[in-house]
């Protein structure tokens, strides 16, 4: 009688807990969803041919004025896709205003940087090259000039864009790039949870998932990016710049107020105004926030509680958010690690200049 009395509780026990994961599974999907295998373009179809010559292009450093400075250089993939500094370093060893985010899944926002002033990652491509303080390139006619005197990226360029008149063109080399970073998605754990799985998660990373959701964090951080789909005001309860200001160092200097989306629209109500970041693979793209002013996202975390809700987390909430945000770490395709070999020069290009 005792031995059936047992079993009974734990039937009852282990039914309880697959209706919770069931219920909560049922809330994630309304909330999350799960990566795409490749962000495909309509305007910029993606092709085996523009992701071989994107790929070559993203690792390129004669892209630069300077003939050292990639578009790996800031958004390394083998570092999850960012450089691990407050701000990177540009041409002319400048820091540039903004920390680099992560060009993995990048793809799937819905606007690029931090204020948004690109609409997607094609566009995206085009500032970095040109920007006095990035790859310092002085033009793209300068730019079509070097790739074009090397021969095989002049073959290369026919292949990816068959039917161009001219398919050496600025635009062109930017779709290429974006077309092969539309293959840099991250699929992980959190991705099999969520397409039925609920074995692919662990109990406290569960509870932190439905702690994540409950306190209001998804709020904001949803969709299949765990965020980059909408904008936000870093500051809703408290100035962000008060509450990072106690992680500030002797050895790293005060980050200049930064005015966010305002820099673009000039419309009041932009003012501290940023793009949510995603936090695909945040455990791994410290430091954090738009500025670099923080490097552990447990104080990350808690600032973002602060400032965004009002609220301050208990060890046992930051403890169960954590766990959770572990499952979004993803692997990066294994042919994106792989470097390419770049064509050679020849005596035609022009030399990189300081």
């Amino acid at each position: 009688m005792f031995k059936k009395f047992t079993i009974l509780i734990i039937s009852t026990f282990i039914a309880n807990l697959y209706s919770q994961d069931k219920e909560l599974l049922k809330e994630a999907k309304e909330l999350f969803q799960p990566l795409p295998e490749v962000a495909q373009s309509k305007e910029n179809p993606v092709t085996s041919e523009k992701v071989k010559l994107g790929k070559m292009l993203y690792f390129e450093p004669r892209l630069s004025k300077s003939g050292l400075i990639s578009c790996n250089t800031c958004h390394n993939l083998a570092t999850y896709g960012v450089d691990n500094l407050p701000t990177s370093v540009g041409h002319k060893w400048q820091l540039g205003p903004r920390n680099a985010p992560t060009v993995l899944n990048a793809a799937i926002h819905f606007l690029q940087f931090w204020d948004g002033r690109a609409k997607d990652v094609e566009e995206q491509a085009k500032g970095p090259i040109l920007n006095p303080i990035e790859m310092g390139m002085d033009s793209p006619e300068e730019v079509m000039k070097r790739i074009s005197s090397i021969p095989e990226y002049v073959k290369l360029f026919k292949k990816a864009f068959p039917k161009d008149k001219n398919p050496l063109t600025y635009d062109n080399l930017a779709k290429a790039i974006a077309a092969f970073e539309r293959t840099l998605m991250t699929p992980s754990r959190f991705d099999k949870f969520l397409k039925g799985d609920m074995k692919a998660l662990t109990k406290e990373e569960k509870e932190g998932l439905k702690t994540f959701i409950e306190i209001g964090c998804a709020n904001c951080h949803n969709g299949p990016a765990v965020g980059g789909n909408m904008f936000a005001n870093f500051g809703i309860v408290e100035e962000y710049w008060n509450a990072t200001r106690g992680y500030v160092t002797l050895e790293t200097p005060t980050m200049p107020m930064d005015v966010g989306r305002f820099a673009v629209t000039h419309k009041e109500e932009d003012l501290y105004v940023f793009k949510v970041p995603s936090l695909r693979n945040i455990t791994k793209t410290y430091p954090y926030f738009h500025d670099g002013s923080i490097w552990n996202l447990d104080d990350a975390i808690q600032v973002m509680a602060k400032v965004q809700l009002g609220k301050e987390l208990t060890k046992d909430e930051l403890k169960k958010i954590m766990a959770f945000l572990k499952t979004l770490e993803g692997k990066i395709p294994e042919e994106a690690l792989k470097l390419p070999v770049l064509p050679a020069s020849t005596p035609n290009t022009p030399i990189p200049r300081r």
